[in-house]
Parts: structure tokens; C-alpha cells; sequence
């Protein structure tokens, strides 16, 4: 069981003022005092204080330690019902056990607890025990209590538990978000930049050199530098609106106007509005298409092209399928831009296939659905 100090967790989840613990600690000690036996008065007060020892020990222990401090105290209840109708320590011990973590551990001391109380009262009752039922009603209480407290905290723990590891989850979510986002950036910024400013390097040296022999070609040079420099800009500036966040409505609007410029019709079958998919799942789907619809354009020779989206009970699934001339078997996959598609699907828990002929190319992109809470739970 998870180790706590036993003072702390008593306040902490009974729901019962600490108060209240104080009187059950007290009153067993009244009880004593109105038998009219000396020698049952020091028995009494002798199991009174065994039974608090062997409970701090139960909360301080780990193993079979614990069941065995738990099994002692359910016999010094049971004895202090027997002999003077105090029943109120199965309270004490109906909470411990809802602490045990351990399954079976929990039903074993939970069941045992149940009949041993359960026996020890009808006995009582039996031998018509008049401190017992004098106080008929409480027993009642305390019986309930005994039925439903070690599940009630049971399952209290193991929410909370459950809570921890999920914090702990979306804690090692965001850091490998951020993990996998740096690692994004440094391959883009070498795919944006790293060619564009060797080449620009490259063309400055060969311009120093020709300024004196050959000026026009050293201009001409120049004048490649700055389309150079202009278009690594441009693409930086894309690349930062994609680390923005890019919706799938708004990657469709950019995909028709490449097509209509490239010549290609495009039809589109489903709907772009994502109700049940996160924004980085969005974002990613939207980079893959923008690979693809690339790919289309540069190296395809397709006329015709259309993107179908089908949202599953569990998935998304996206179709890109054009009536170019296909792709070699061996680039499948093995290319830098799927390559990069690829890995960034696995990411995010999805997939994509390739099949491709002589008369056409088809791209499946699966990601997970993930149905989001309403705004108002969420916030509630």
C-alpha cells in the first residue's frame, strides 16, 4: 500500500473531521470503565493500546506485515465487542483496508473484516449484551459503515492514483511534443535553408572572383544571389506559419489554388471541418497532404487528382489518389519528403500506404480520431 503517515491520511480522506477520530479514540476507554470487573477494566485498557500500536505499525509496515498487524486488530474488535459492545474499532479498521492497494489483498481483509464484525454484533445481540443494544442505532451505522467505507476508499485511491499516472503521461506527452517539434524545426530549417545558403556562399565566392575578370557574369551572379536569398526568405516565413498551426479548411484552400495553377482538377469528397481531431494531429495531417500535393505537382504528370476524407468510429482516414505515371518501387518510402510524412505520423500514433502503378499513385493516411469533451466539462 501507498506509504503515508497514518495521522495525515485519516484527515485527509474519510471526509470526517478529525474531531470525530479524537472521540473514537476516547470513547472505547468509557466503555471499559462502566464494566464492573477490575480485571476486564485492565484487559480492556491493555487491548485499547495494542490495537493503536498495531495500527500506526499496519500504516509504518510493507509485505505480510501488514496483514499481519490487520489481522491482529480485527481480533482485538471482535474481543472489544464480545466483551463490552464496543464495535466502533471495525470504523478504524473498514478505513485501513480501503488503503491496501494490493487486489486481493483488499477482497481477503475486506471480506474477513465483514464477517468477523458481522458475526461478533449478531452474537452480542444473541447473548442479549445490553451495552450493544443500547446503542442499536449506531451499530447499525457502524455495520454500514463497514459494508461500504473500504470500497468507497478503495476506489478513491485508485482514482487518484490513476489521476497521477495520467498527469505523469501528459507530462511525457509534452515533452516529447516539444522533443519531436525541435527535431521538426532543425529538419526543416536544414530542408529551407541549408541548401539555399551553401549555394548563395558558393555563388559569392565565384562572384568575387569574376568581378574583376568577367563583370557581367559576376552581376548575373549576384542577381541569382538575391532570387536566391528572396526565396530562402519566403520559405522561412512558410515555415513559421506551419509551426503556428495550420487547420485542414484552410491546407484545402491552398491545395485547390495549387492545383488550378498547376493545370490539375481536383475534386473533394468529405468534410475538412475536424470535430473529433486534436490540433497537432490537424497540423501534422496537413503537413503529410502538403507533401503529397507536392509531390503530385513536381513529379506526378498527373491531369486529374482527388483527396477523399473518411472519418471511422476510431480513425481518420485520407485518400490522395492522381492518374500520373507512378512511382519507382524503390522510392517508395525511401524518399526524404515520405520519409519525413512517415515519421511524423508515427508520432502521433498513425499510418499511411503507398500504392502505385503505371497508371496512377494512391496515398492512405490513417490518424486517430480523439473525441474531445464539450467546452463546458472541459472547463467545469
Amino acid at each position: 500500500m501507498q506509504k503515508q503517515k497514518w495521522y495525515h491520511i485519516l484527515q485527509k480522506n474519510t471526509g470526517l473531521s478529525p474531531y470525530v477520530w479524537v472521540v473514537f479514540y476516547i470513547l472505547p476507554f468509557y466503555f471499559i470503565f462502566r464494566s464492573s470487573s477490575t480485571y476486564e477494566a485492565v484487559i480492556g485498557i491493555i487491548m485499547i493500546i495494542l490495537f493503536f500500536v498495531c495500527y500506526v505499525f499496519s500504516f509504518l509496515s510493507k509485505g505480510w506485515l501488514i496483514y499481519f498487524w490487520t489481522s491482529v486488530q480485527i481480533i482485538i474488535s471482535v474481543a472489544m465487542t464480545l466483551m463490552f459492545g464496543y464495535v466502533y474499532f471495525s470504523l478504524f479498521l473498514a478505513f485501513f483496508i480501503g488503503n491496501i492497494q494490493n487486489k486481493i489483498g483488499f477482497a481477503t481483509l475486506y471480506t474477513i473484516h465483514l464477517i468477523s464484525t458481522t458475526i461478533s454484533v449478531n452474537i452480542g445481540f444473541f447473548t442479549k449484551n445490553t451495552q450493544l443494544i443500547g446503542q442499536l442505532p449506531f451499530v447499525l451505522v457502524s455495520m454500514i459503515a463497514v459494508i461500504l467505507l473500504p470500497v468507497t476508499t478503495y476506489n478513491w485511491n485508485k482514482r487518484e492514483k490513476l489521476q497521477g499516472e495520467l498527469e505523469h503521461a501528459n507530462k511525457r506527452i509534452s515533452e516529447l511534443v516539444k522533443l519531436e517539434e525541435r527535431q521538426r524545426i532543425a529538419r526543416d530549417l536544414h530542408d529551407t535553408l541549408g541548401q539555399k545558403l551553401s549555394l548563395i556562399g558558393l555563388k559569392s565566392d565565384l562572384a568575387n572572383k569574376l568581378i574583376n575578370k568577367n563583370p557581367a557574369l559576376a552581376r548575373t551572379e549576384l542577381e541569382e544571389i538575391r532570387q536566391t536569398a528572396r526565396i530562402a526568405l519566403k520559405e522561412v516565413r512558410e515555415m513559421v506559419t506551419q509551426m503556428r498551426g495550420t487547420r485542414l479548411e484552410d491546407e484545402m484552400f491552398r491545395i485547390k489554388q495549387i492545383f488550378k495553377a498547376a493545370e490539375i482538377e481536383f475534386v473533394l469528397e468529405g468534410d475538412t471541418n475536424l470535430t473529433n481531431t486534436s490540433l497537432m494531429t490537424e497540423n501534422v495531417l496537413c503537413m503529410c497532404l502538403k507533401e503529397a500535393v507536392n509531390n503530385i505537382v513536381k513529379h506526378s504528370n498527373a491531369t486529374d487528382c482527388s483527396i477523399v476524407i473518411e472519418p471511422t468510429r476510431t480513425d481518420l482516414v485520407v485518400s490522395v489518389t492522381d492518374n500520373g505515371i507512378g512511382m519507382a518501387e524503390e522510392l517508395v518510402y525511401r524518399g526524404n519528403g515520405l520519409r519525413g510524412m512517415k515519421e511524423r505520423l508515427e508520432f502521433v500514433n498513425g499510418s499511411m500506404e503507398i500504392q502505385s502503378s503505371e497508371s496512377g499513385t494512391q496515398l492512405v493516411i490513417r490518424v486517430p480520431n480523439v473525441f474531445k469533451q464539450p467546452e463546458q466539462e472541459a472547463g467545469g
